[in-house]
């Protein structure tokens, strides 16, 4: 089920002369079964590749591992994209058609983007290496490569922008384990769903932030339906339900207008 459907689905609502109770509660529900269908992804990747077959495979195997990935053609795309949404980790190939890549990089950084990049190239020269790590580089890897050993260093280069060298993430008496994506609380492990789960990680990777609605839409689901939805609060609060054990203090706060924080109480 895609968008397209999704608002289809609304305009035959307004074409049927429901009610616009009635139409937002079936959107609600609407959009409540996608959630189930589709899971949420915790990071959000940037891939700028012009050579379609690579751009689509690589994206193919970054949306299986959970993430969400915006995928550019171009270098002028691609600086776009950079420049107006937030990422995790940005893969940038070097010879692109109208922006080359290192000016790509040479601008995020000039601008105080300190978004990980991984540049993905056929060039192999050192030098070409040393100018592209001087130049602000957070990793490069040449072309052909091993898909495997991609996905493993945008995964610690994830971690590293997190200060999480460890694969375990520890919030009070909280353990994730993001490597086996297994949870314990006071040394009780508590079942989650994939989405709850990766709802969860992301929280969690940003402990004592505040993250509003949008940023979960934005981020986390891609905007599917509209941060106005109440889906949100649905979710989290499937969250807070399985987290809150006997004698054990709230972990996740409802900041009122603003959106949410998890953190353990003092």
């Amino acid at each position: 089920m895609n968008r397209d459907r999704s608002f289809e689905q609304r305009a035959v609502f307004r074409r049927n002369g429901t009610s616009g109770e009635e139409a937002r509660s079936r959107s609600r529900s609407h959009c409540l079964l996608i959630m189930d269908e589709y899971p949420f992804p915790k990071v959000k990747a940037l891939f700028v590749e012009d050579y379609k077959p690579l751009l689509k495979s690589v994206s193919k195997a970054i949306r299986e591992v959970g993430w969400v990935v915006d995928a550019a053609p171009d270098g002028e795309e691609g600086l776009w994209l950079a420049e107006n949404n937030g990422y995790d980790v940005i893969i940038l190939d070097l010879m692109l058609p109208k922006v080359p890549g290192l000016s790509i990089l040479a601008r995020l950084r000039e601008k105080g983007n300190a978004t990980p990049i991984l540049i993905l190239t056929a060039k192999d020269a050192v030098e070409d290496r040393m100018k592209g790590l001087d130049m602000g580089a957070d990793d490069y890897l040449v072309k052909p490569f091993f898909l495997g050993e991609l996905m493993s260093r945008l995964k610690a280069l994830v971690r590293r922008s997190y200060n999480q060298k460890d694969p375990i993430i520890r919030i009070g008496n909280l353990e994730i384990d993001t490597s086996a994506r297994r949870v314990r609380r006071g040394g009780q492990e508590i079942e989650f769903t994939a989405r709850e789960y990766a709802l969860l990680e992301y929280f969690a990777r940003r402990e004592r932030q505040l993250v509003t609605r949008t940023d979960i839409w934005n981020h986390v689901y891609e905007n599917y339906g509209g941060a106005g939805s109440n889906v949100v609060d649905v979710y989290v609060g499937y969250l807070r339900k399985k987290l809150h054990l006997p004698e054990m203090p709230a972990l996740i706060h409802t900041r009122r207008g603003q959106g949410y924080v998890l953190q353990e109480e003092e």
